[in-house]
This record gives structure tokens, C-alpha cells and sequence, in this order.
């Protein structure tokens, strides 16, 4: 089956890539365990070295790559533009601090010398999403690189133009030929690489179906897996919440990349004091959103990245409002060619409806209405997800005490939920385990091996 690039934008085919036949796989598999033992010994100096490189080679060519990740999926060019330099800065963030994550620790152990090291397992698959295209890869493969394992990429179907870019950087860099590889593949070869005595551990983020595929199968192989699933994350607004700047942020939370991120704000829940005037300023700021041309910068709102996804989006909808939901604003496909979605809004969400109980990815803002704060936690808790989630007040201890309460892996008070490289990253229940970033992703594929000696 071929792997079809389409422009989201206005559906005309940018590119058609043939997949690879099994010699051809094999052959990457073997390059990829050839070098493992030569990019473990590489010393971690160069390593950081490197790394710095792929930075460079991805700012220098930022604008390139940022207009091929729209053409191919559709976000906005400035959106692109932004994820191009997070990648570069994940890159020098693990140069800068991977030796000092993975140095060796002295145990306290009584009269034994004992240390904890971490080395390298040897060769990481990582099955990535569309949703962004260079951030997913860079998140995991800055670290696992840098921890010294090789890194294979199973990308989405539809990004695999980027996919091939994102090899180039890295071949470009002058990581050694086998270090980093793309496989044009499709998902019915993802079990047999996995299963390949030649790889060692896989990453995947996408949707917890393909989750639960992936660590089924990594669990039969004995083999480590981090998983970043999908999310319904609350956005919970208390009565004396600062509301101009909640919905500022709501906005960009809910409706940037189309909605369609794991750890957008998806269900807004309020309590009643807020209600009127969170919705007010909502609509307003949902009226001035500007669905164009994703090239165009006068454009602030992208399609979504496909068709199907699209129409998936809208029966999500449809069956909602059956369900007892109410349409505020939107709701419906935009007419015209390619993926696009009016920006909406689904007030009085309830349980039994999909809205409420499915992860809803794309330009929709759900609204949960609590009677107080204490049902507003449950209603934030009330979820198989457990990605991320924010509460906005003015009394930051109020927040806190909130914030500690939600069942998730990532709580902010005050502030959108985000990835950063500096922090742990990732989610319980459905959502996933494991993490990503910071000094537990450098971590999260190596032997933490303990040496002891008397």
C-alpha cells in the first residue's frame, strides 16, 4: 500500500512513496544493529556535539521544513515555524544536560560500593503521529539518541515527507549512516519490527487502540515501551479566576493546530459564577478566528490534517447534540475543498454523551457545567484519560491544593498545559505510561544497571 502525502489545505496530492518490501526492512534492521555498538561507545561529547549540529542544520533550514510540515499537514506556517525551533531547542537541551542525566549515582548501601549507571538498551523503534510532524519525532528521539541507543521511525502515513526530512537532519548533522533511520513502512509491519530480535524498545504516541496493539505486543517480546496516548483534558475555571486572561489562553489551548493535540484543553468545566462571562468572552474569541490559507499569516485557524478525520470529528458532534448537548457556535464542516472544521462550541456536555466520554480531537470546546468546585474536580477526574489538565484562580494555594487532586500526569494552575524539555511528560489510565523529556526521557531506554563491588 502507498503512503499518500495530501495537502489538508485543498486536498491535491503533494506525493505518492512506495513502501518497502521486507529485504528492504531487514536491511535497515541490520544497519541499525551494526551501529549500536559503535554509537554506544561514541563518547557522550560527541554525541552532544552532534545534536547541537541537527539544531543548526533545523534552524538554517526552518523555513523549508515549516513549509513542508503544512503543505503536508496542514497547521498553520507560523505554528510550523514554532515547532522547527522547539526541536532545535530539545536538541541543545540534551546536549547541554544528557551527561550530567546519565552520570553515575553512588548508592548508599553500608559497606558495599555500589553505583547506579545507565547504559544504552541498543536500538528504539518510535511510531510517531501527524499531529506534529518534527516535535513528536525530536521529543524522543533528542534523548534516546543522546543516551546512546540507535532510533528507528514508524511516522504517520500522511507526514512521510517529513518523516524522510527528519532523517535528513540528522544525516546532515553527521550522525553516522544507520544511527537514525526512517522506515517507510505501513502499521501492518509494526508488530514483525518490534518482534525483530534486533530492537530492543518502542515509543509510541497516537491513540490508546494503538497503544494497547503496540504494548500487547512489546509485553509478549519482553520488551520496554513508553506510551503517550490521547487526552480529554480539563480546563477548569473557579469562581475568582482572572477570566480575560483564562480565555486567552483558552483559546490558544483549544484551537491551535486545528484542536487536534493531546494536551489541548478539551472540556472546559465551570462552575456557575463564571459561566456567562467564560462564554461571552469565548464566542468572541472564537468569532475572530480566521479559517485560511495555513501559508497565509493573516490565517488563525489550519484544516484539520485529514478528510476522515474530519468527518470522524463531526459525527463525534452530531451525536452529541442528539445526545442532549447544545451547539453554541460552529459545528458543522466548512464548505469548500480540503479538511476544514468551524471553530466550535458544545455547551452543557453531559454524561452519555460522546463529547463527554471520547477524547474529541479537533476544533471543538466542550462545556461541562460543575455546581461547585467540588464537582468540578469530579467532573475533571470523570474521564478514562489522564494526559494533563489546569485550573485557573487567583489564590495560587487554592490551585494547588486543586491541582494535586487531578488524576493526571501534567497539572498547571494559571497557565496551558504544554511539553517542555525541562519537565516529565506524560499520562496515566488510557492516556499512557511512562515519560518523556527532561531527565526521565533520557532514561526512559537505558539499563539503569547497578554495579557493585566490596
Amino acid at each position: 500500500m502507498p503512503l499518500s502525502s495530501v495537502n489538508p489545505a485543498n486536498g491535491s496530492v503533494l506525493h505518492v512513496f512506495e513502501t518497502w518490501a521486507r529485504p528492504r526492512i531487514d536491511k535497515a534492521l541490520g544497519q541499525a544493529a551494526r551501529m549500536a555498538p559503535e554509537w554506544r561507545d561514541t563518547p557522550l561529547d560527541q554525541r552532544a556535539g552532534l545534536l547541537r549540529q541537527a539544531a543548526h542544520v533545523l534552524r538554517h533550514r526552518r523555513d523549508h521544513f515549516a513549509v513542508m510540515m503544512t503543505q503536508e499537514m496542514g497547521k498553520l506556517l507560523t505554528e510550523s515555524r514554532a515547532e522547527i525551533e522547539r526541536c532545535a531547542l530539545v536538541c541543545e537541551y540534551y546536549a547541554d544536560h544528557g551527561a550530567g542525566f546519565l552520570a553515575e549515582e553512588p548508592m548508599p548501601a553500608g559497606e558495599l560500593d555500589a553505583r547506579l549507571m545507565f547504559q544504552p538498551l541498543g536500538t528504539i523503534l518510535g511510531v510517531m503521529p501527524w499531529n506534529f510532524p518534527f516535535w513528536q519525532v525530536f521529543r524522543f528521539a533528542a534523548p534516546t539518541l543522546m543516551a546512546g541507543n540507535t532510533v528507528l521511525l514508524k511516522h504517520a502515513s500522511n507526514v512521510s515527507r517529513c518523516a524522510l526530512a527528519i532523517e535528513e537532519v540528522f544525516r546532515d548533522a553527521g550522525l553516522p549512516t544507520g544511527t537514525f533511520q526512517t522506515l517507510m513502512i505501513t502499521s501492518a509491519e509494526v508488530q514483525r519490527v518490534i518482534e525483530d530480535p534486533r530492537v530492543h524498545g518502542v515509543t509510541l504516541t497516537g491513540g490508546d487502540g494503538a497503544g494497547r496493539a503496540v504494548a500487547a505486543i512489546a509485553g509478549g517480546v519482553l520488551k520496554p515501551c513508553v506510551l503517550e496516548l490521547g487526552g480529554s483534558d480539563p480546563f477548569v475555571v473557579l469562581e475568582d479566576a482572572d477570566l480575560d486572561e483564562a480565555v486567552s489562553q483558552a483559546l490558544v489551548s483549544r484551537y491551535r493546530n486545528a484542536g487536534q493535540s493531546c494536551i489541548a484543553a478539551k472540556r472546559f468545566i465551570l462552575v456557575p459564577a463564571v459561566v456567562d462571562g467564560f462564554l461571552a468572552r469565548l464566542k468572541d474569541g472564537v468569532a475572530d478566528l480566521k479559517p485560511g490559507d495555513p501559508m497565509k499569516e493573516e490565517s488563525t485557524l489550519a484544516p484539520m490534517a485529514r478528510a476522515d478525520l474530519r468527518d470522524e470529528l463531526h459525527q463525534q458532534v452530531q451525536d452529541s447534540i442528539a445526545e442532549g448537548a447544545v451547539p453554541v457556535m460552529g459545528c458543522q464542516p466548512l464548505p469548500g475543498k480540503g479538511a476544514w472544521y468551524a471553530p466550535s462550541i458544545l455547551d452543557r456536555v453531559v454524561p452519555g454523551t460522546r463529547a463527554y466520554q471520547e477524547e474529541i480531537f479537533g476544533p471543538v470546546a466542550c462545556i461541562l457545567r460543575a455546581t461547585d468546585e467540588e464537582d468540578a474536580l469530579r467532573l475533571a477526574n470523570d474521564t478514562r484519560f489522564g494526559l494533563g489538565g489546569s485550573v485557573w484562580t487567583r489564590d495560587r494555594v487554592r490551585g494547588e491544593h486543586f491541582a494535586r487532586r487531578m488524576a493526571c500526569g501534567t497539572a498547571f494552575i494559571n497557565a496551558m498545559v504544554k511539553s517542555d524539555p525541562r519537565l516529565p511528560f506524560g499520562g496515566i489510565r488510557d492516556s499512557g505510561f511512562g515519560r518523556e523529556l527532561a531527565r526521565a526521557g533520557i532514561r526512559a531506554f537505558t539499563n539503569a544497571k547497578t554495579l557493585v563491588r566490596r
